[in-house]
């Protein structure tokens, strides 16, 4: 299939969904996983109106968004984001989705001071594994979650988005973003800002999109599964 069928394929997926749960499409953006593609694929894919596009790795992320400076996009990290990348993610202007930690919202928050512009993040949350281990796909454990938030709402280099989180493997994950959908309420309280959800991906997200989810993270489902690294 190509890009365009692909994309028409997504976005009429996300529509079902938030129909299916009184929503309207519109409250749900597309976040198009570009990791391991090339820019000619975003190129392409921007062609056709989607803009937004997410990179886990930092140099990556660097070396496209040199490469495709003469498009209007917006750019997404999505992976572990170690401290000492954090400056070079921010001069980009890049939303970050997996702040898990004070050491690294601080260091963005330093970041974006020093480039003059607000870093906007998403708290990661560690929904666990198939046997509820931590760990297994990143980010904070759901009880260092509030606290995370209002640290991150204090720094004055970075605006609270929401939380992020991806389902656990080998699990219904319609349990587990309900559960994320309550946290973020709670976080919501404290921090009427934080209005955002990003969570669900190419296999589930209309669960997530019934759950709330505002922001769907898809790769494989526009792009094909992605080429084998070492």
């Amino acid at each position: 299939m190509s890009l365009e069928s692909n994309l028409r394929a997504v976005r009429d997926r996300i529509d079902a969904a938030a129909r299916a749960a009184g929503r309207d499409p519109a409250s749900v953006a597309l976040l198009a996983i570009s990791k391991t593609r090339p820019a000619a694929d975003v190129r392409a894919l921007a062609a056709l109106g989607q803009l937004d596009f997410g990179e886990n790795r930092a140099q990556e992320l660097i070396g496209k968004a040199a490469e495709l400076t003469d498009l209007p996009l917006r750019w997404h990290f999505v992976g572990q984001l170690q401290r000492n990348k954090a400056a070079a993610v921010a001069r980009l202007g890049a939303v970050v989705h997996s702040v898990d930690r004070p050491a690294l919202a601080q260091a963005l928050s330093r970041a974006g001071e020093a480039a003059d512009r607000v870093v906007e993040v998403f708290v990661q949350v560690d929904l666990g594994g198939p046997e509820g281990e931590l760990g297994a796909r990143g980010g904070a454990t759901p009880e260092d979650v509030p606290g995370l938030a209002d640290t991150v709402a204090d720094l004055p280099g970075l605006r609270l988005r929401g939380l992020m989180a991806v389902a656990p493997r080998d699990e219904d994950p319609g349990p587990a973003f309900q559960w994320l959908a309550e946290l973020a309420d709670r976080v919501r309280a404290d921090h009427p800002e934080a209005v955002e959800l990003s969570a669900g991906m190419s296999g589930d997200l209309e669960q997530a999109v019934a759950a709330g989810a505002t922001v769907v993270r898809v790769g494989t489902a526009l792009f094909g599964r992605r080429p084998l690294t070492s």
